[in-house]
């Protein structure tokens, strides 16, 4: 038997992939032997395809899980041959794209495409995901996923383009640019800038006359969904010779648990034989914890591919740091740029709204940190111009509430801003000048930009450009109601955009330098893609700044800390041969005040086993309906026990001022006993007994909260005249006041609700509360980062539990607040934990993991019995 040549099986192979063009690499080799090709060639040309086919899907980077058995079929582009791809190539560099990233691209989108179906293969649903980072150039690799598919034979691209016009637009302006007008003649738009998907008439004669690739960016919107339905199911048999390839860009968002979105989009699947559906998301938590059992869900059972953190990305860890990992060696901790500023939280209610009726009215004011923030914008700006060259656009960003009314009345106030600076620039205006000359020298310090290979731009350098960038700089609202929306098409833009939801998924900034970002949202995927600020910033990565609060800045870290234990548990997973996509159980950490994502899309989820470190737990509701009243006594008489307790057990020490209780050394069996006798409201979802008592012991088991500080705090302001109560072990105090936020119902008399009773007291202790058993003498306390390292130098595997005697009646004559009138004659008692940050190195055993539910996936087990029969029996 021959083998053939080197040179043989090259002109065979080059043969054969000219077939694959057109057909499965099976048919290939039966129309090579048709050919009369000579069987050992064409086995080492079948041989050479299978190991280049082994070697792409085996790539290190990206990293990738798929079924058990799934074959690839796509070796890289032709470029001989090619169309696409070479042009997309093209388009890339001319943006400003090194060979470095290209390289990247092309070798994350081969990978993407090896792990599709064979657009000639008879039929076919693939289902897969791609995991990338928000802002870090999805749409680039989906974008060269299509290209390469177009190349192979893929016909309908259908691109889910989130749920807002802007996003979509952007989306087919960026597609058109990078594919349709590289080939204009192998492209036809069904869709356009200017109109989502309007059905083109008599769909059959459509498909069946077209040799173009048809391009199609949709939103995820029911109206828009339906339409397309309908017109599909109008294209008939003629859907069968239409490979279709569809992209779902913001996969985690309406795909996933929607009564509307998530069957229509099943339907439309379900219209094409031959079908791929792909999933590209940052944030995939809610895609991971679909129940893979249902078939008609968009769990992704074929594939998950995750794409490497680009190179020059400023992603959560960059910009926030993060938490140790187990085994990490804390001198490799990232730990964050200094790039964030606090907004402090008496300025939050001149930012946004304390509830939507009071959205109606409320006037937003320039705080100290707007306008700290806006400066530093023009600052930065004149500083690029200065520089030169890279993105031409500089924007900033202004977020802080949904509520369009807002939006439009901040208009006015930066209105104003920009004016009265020119002027005062136009005029030299030393105060000014000085101001602004001494936040530059400042922040420059902070930031260095030798960190960013950059050089530092002197002030009086870019002084020369600050007047013009003040004058030109827009002020734009940019929401679903507005009509002068962001637009980078049209030249350079310099501009202040104040907007909502349209700015807060997927949607690109250019040149995004400054933030103001205010809105808390209590969901991790929902906050993380409002983070509009991470993503490439080539020539200004010394620049960016973002004014938040602190809780929301310590929730950007928690979720840096979550996405980096993902990815590990991801890898995990994929460096594993004997996983799947349907033994993949990716753990996603729990934070006590965040949901992951969603209800509806967490009811496939289960609890693995969350972290309460670092953390404060405490009451908010309280049940004052006549039924409450029986858990508030049983409330009160367990804080009376676990003082009897502490009292016995801990060490009575002087408390740091009047009204006040302090023991210490208290041991955790005694904080345990009250934990199994308090009952938090339901509503407490941080407060749940099993979590914190199982953590408390786990903990304990390894050498931490053996003891405890046990405080009761009474109200100690001067002049209070609030009742004493007695709570036994000589402890008597004044109790303190705290009312419950009004109801819609009590501050809207057209409400339809009506309040049920459970009081929401919002806050109950403060942060100097949280210092009680601590030494702060000359010490800066200013915010829980300075505590809880307070805490780690004096009290580091000691935790502290705060009791608070609240006055039953806790009258208030603050606006939007009601009387708590909680039924009872005694005290209404609440409590506090502070846990202290677990020290470095060591497991935070409370960490809870979230996952998918694997219970219904029925595993087709190896049949062994053939082993033991024998073949040579009669």
């Amino acid at each position: 038997m021959t083998t053939g040549t080197t040179e043989e099986v090259d002109q065979l192979y080059k043969v054969f992939q000219q077939f694959t063009q057109s057909m499965t690499p099976h048919d290939a080799v039966k129309n090579l032997q048709l050919f009369g090709a000579d069987e050992s060639i064409i086995r080492a040309v079948r041989e050479r395809h299978d190991a280049e086919s082994l070697r792409i899907r085996n790539l290190d980077e990206p990293s990738s899980v798929y079924l058990d058995g799934r074959q690839t079929w796509y070796t890289g582009p032709d470029m001989d041959n090619d169309r696409n791809w070479p042009a997309l190539i093209a388009s890339l560099r001319h943006k400003g794209f090194g060979d470095e990233n290209i390289e990247a691209i092309d070798k994350s989108s081969t990978k993407v495409v090896a792990l599709l179906d064979h657009p000639k293969q008879a039929a076919f649903r693939t289902r897969g995901l791609v995991v990338g980072f928000v802002q870090s150039g999805k749409t680039t690799n989906f974008t060269a996923v299509m290209a390469k598919a177009a190349d192979r034979g893929y016909k309908l691209f259908i691109v889910l383009s989130g749920i807002h016009n802007t996003l979509r637009r952007q989306t087919q302006i960026r597609l058109v640019k990078d594919l349709v007008e590289s080939n204009p003649g192998q492209w036809h738009q069904v869709t356009s800038e200017t109109h989502d998907f309007r059905p083109p008439p008599n769909p059959k004669a459509f498909f069946a006359s077209t040799d173009q690739c048809l391009l199609l960016v949709v939103k995820k919107n029911a109206a828009v969904l339906r339409k397309l339905r309908t017109w599909l199911a109008k294209a008939g048999e003629y859907l069968e010779n239409c490979p279709t390839l569809i992209i779902d860009d913001e996969a985690d968002q309406s795909t996933v648990a929607t009564a509307k979105i998530n069957p229509l989009l099943f339907d439309v699947l379900s219209k094409f034989p031959r079908v791929g559906y792909v999933g590209y998301t940052a944030t995939p938590f809610a895609n991971l914890l679909i129940d893979p059992s249902v078939d008609e869900d968009f769990y992704p059972r074929d594939f998950i591919v995750n794409l490497p953190q680009p190179v020059g990305y400023h992603g959560t860890e960059v910009l926030f740091g993060r938490e140790l990992l187990d085994g990490e060696d804390p001198a490799d901790l990232p730990g964050g740029y200094d790039m964030v500023r606090v907004v402090h939280d008496d300025e939050v209610d001149d930012l946004k709204p304390r509830s939507k009726k009071e959205a109606a009215t409320f006037q937003p004011a320039v705080t100290r940190s707007l306008q700290a923030a806006v400066e530093w914008f023009w600052l930065a700006t004149a500083a690029r111009r200065a520089r030169g060259g890279g993105n031409p656009h500089s924007t900033m960003l202004v977020h802080t509430t949904t509520e369009t009314v807002v939006h439009e009345a901040f208009k006015e106030p930066l209105l104003h801003l920009r004016s009265s600076i020119a002027d005062r620039l136009d005029n030299d205006d030393a105060r000014t000048l000085n101001r602004l000359r001494a936040t530059w020298e400042r922040e420059t310090r902070l930031v260095p930009a030798e960190d960013f290979a950059e050089d530092k731009v002197p002030f009086d350098v870019l002084l020369q450009h600050l007047p013009k960038v003040v004058r030109e700089t827009k002020i734009i609202v940019d929401n679903y109601r507005s009509t002068d929306r962001l637009n980078y098409e049209a030249g350079p833009v310099t501009a202040i955009t104040i907007g909502g939801n349209t700015l807060s998924r997927g949607l690109t900034l250019e040149g995004l330098v400054s933030s103001l970002f205010v809105r808390a949202v209590s969901a991790y995927d929902t906050l993380l893609q409002m983070g509009r600020w991470f993503g490439y910033r080539d020539g200004y990565g010394d620049l960016p700044r973002i004014w938040m609060t602190e809780e929301l800045a310590e929730w950007f870290s928690h979720l840096a800390t979550v996405e980096a234990d993902m990815r590990r548990d991801i890898d995990r997973y994929m460096h594993n041969p004997a996983e799947t996509p349907m033994t993949f159980a990716v753990r996603i950490r729990s934070h006590p005040k965040m949901a992951i994502t969603n209800k509806a899309k967490m009811k496939s989820a289960i609890l693995s086993h969350a972290a309460y470190g670092g953390t404060l737990v405490e009451s908010r509701f309280f049940d004052v309906t006549p039924e409450g009243k029986a858990r508030l006594a049983g409330n009160v008489a367990a804080a009376r026990s676990l003082l009897h307790d502490a009292h016995r057990h801990g060490v009575r020490a002087e408390p740091p001022r009047p009204e006040t209780a302090l023991f210490t050394q208290v041991p955790h069996d005694d904080i345990a006993a009250f934990l199994r006798s308090y009952e938090f409201h339901e509503r407490s979802s941080d407060a749940h007994r099993g979590r914190l008592l199982d953590y408390i012991s786990k903990r304990a088991r390894k050498g931490a909260l053996k003891q405890w500080s046990v405080a009761v705090v009474g109200n100690s302001l001067p002049g209070a005249t609030t009742g004493r109560c007695s709570l036994g072990a000589d402890i008597e105090v004044r109790m303190v006041k705290r009312a419950r936020l009004g109801h819609e119902s009590e501050l809207d008399p057209e409400s339809e609700s009506a309040f049920d009773g459970v009081a929401d007291i919002k806050t109950l202790s403060s942060r100097r509360d949280e210092t009680i058993d601590l030494d702060i003498s000359g010490k800066d306390i200013g915010g829980r980062s300075q505590i809880l390292n307070l805490r780690t130098k004096q009290r580091p595997d000691q935790g502290l539990l705060l009791i608070y005697p609240i006055e039953p009646e806790s009258k208030s004559e603050k606006i939007g607040r009601r009387p708590l009138d909680a039924p009872t004659d005694d005290v209404v008692i609440g409590v506090a934990l502070v846990f202290p940050k677990p020290r470095p190195g060591t497991s935070d055993t409370d960490v809870e993991y979230w996952s998918a539910d694997l219970s219904g996936v029925a595993v087709e087990e190896e049949d062994l019995s053939v082993l033991d029969q024998d073949d040579e029996a009669a």
